[in-house]
């Protein structure tokens, strides 16, 4: 029998975050990734620290921005692959009334490092009231990102390709198949609603849809534009537009609804031909709250839950995966606000 310190069940953000910790305190692990591209895979990268609808900020955002490239360079050193784009978000403004509230709120102490005072006109696009910076702004190179770590989990032994089988599980014996374990970990976004140790936690699915088009005029390649969506470039001729958000329409196909929202939300500020050439969705795991779901289950001790990352899947990954990892291998407490427990009557 094979024994390892964890087993990691899902390949998302909330799993190869977690996996860096294991692989940065020389814990053993194997992961089980099915094989089908999650949410995280097909997600926009974004790494944003403001709420662009009404410029606000979230809890920990700087915490979580910091991190974030600290854990990234900790990453280059294995896999020699820097994933961080620095192509900062320019918001479009849509009047006058925008730029004097983005003004105001630049000028709070917890926004003013993310919100740029000066504002910028850009090329090609509609931006008739300018755009403002917000700084510390970036993406991740999504396909690079899963690629590389994949590949080092691969050739590292640590991956394997089949869907994991809750009725080879023996938790009281701890163990899986021919795998001893001290800890699994469970990071399946909405799979887990198939998971029966965790099954009940209380995460519902967002489907956003996002498109790849092609512009008949190039738009600028070191910035991120958004309006009602996010532009920007992936290569190969193509710019990444999107997501939307849908909690009502859950069926596993595209909606053309989203597709057209999409169509008309680029059309109205790129004033120039572009093609479609490309559909994809995917399931957000998403949480009343807006705080990920972390824990350990109420009977077995060394079965835990990373769940409920939401649209922010990239910084509350990283960070809490941290937080996790303390609060197994060294007893540290997790907060009540991201906590299990929280949902407990």
């Amino acid at each position: 029998m094979k024994n390892v310190d964890y087993i990691i069940v899902g390949d998302g953000y909330a799993g190869l975050f977690f996996a860096h910790q294991l692989i940065k305190n020389n814990k053993s692990f194997v992961m089980y990734s099915e094989g089908k591209k999650s949410a995280s895979q097909v997600s926009a990268g974004i790494i944003n620290p403001v709420v662009l609808k009404k410029f606000t900020t979230f809890w920990k955002a700087q915490e979580q921005i910091d991190f974030l490239k600290e854990t990234l360079d900790e990453i280059q050193s294995y896999t020699d692959e820097n994933f961080l784009i620095d192509a900062p978000i320019h918001r479009i403004f849509h009047d006058e009334n925008e730029q004097n509230l983005w003004l105001r709120k630049s000028g709070n102490e917890e926004l003013s490092g993310f919100l740029d005072k000066k504002f910028d006109r850009i090329n090609v696009v509609k931006n008739d009231f300018l755009t403002g910076k917000v700084n510390q702004s970036a993406r991740l190179n999504v396909n690079g990102f899963f690629t590389g770590l994949f590949n080092y989990f691969e050739n590292n032994d640590y991956l394997i390709k089949e869907k994991f089988d809750y009725s080879q599980l023996d938790p009281s014996g701890l163990s899986y198949k021919d795998i001893h374990f001290k800890n699994i970990i469970f990071c399946e976004g909405m799979g887990v609603k198939d998971n029966p140790y965790f099954s009940h936690i209380e995460v519902n699915p967002n489907k956003g849809h996002h498109i790849k088009v092609k512009l008949s005029e190039p738009v600028p390649e070191n910035l991120t534009i958004k309006k009602k969506h996010f532009l920007f470039p992936t290569g190969n001729g193509l710019y990444f537009y999107g997501g939307t958000y849908d909690r009502e329409q859950l069926h596993h196909h595209i909606d053309q609804s989203a597709v057209d929202q999409l169509i008309n939300g680029l059309s109205e500020f790129y004033p120039y031909d572009f093609e479609v050439a490309e559909v994809h969705f995917g399931f957000r795991p998403t949480v009343k709250d807006r705080r990920p779901i972390i824990g350990r289950h109420h009977e077995f001790n060394n079965l835990h839950v990373f769940n409920g990352l939401g649209a922010r899947g990239i910084l509350n990954g990283c960070y809490f995966s941290r937080d996790l990892y303390r609060c197994i291998e060294e007893g540290v407490p997790l907060h009540e606000e991201v906590s299990l427990n929280r949902f407990n009557s």
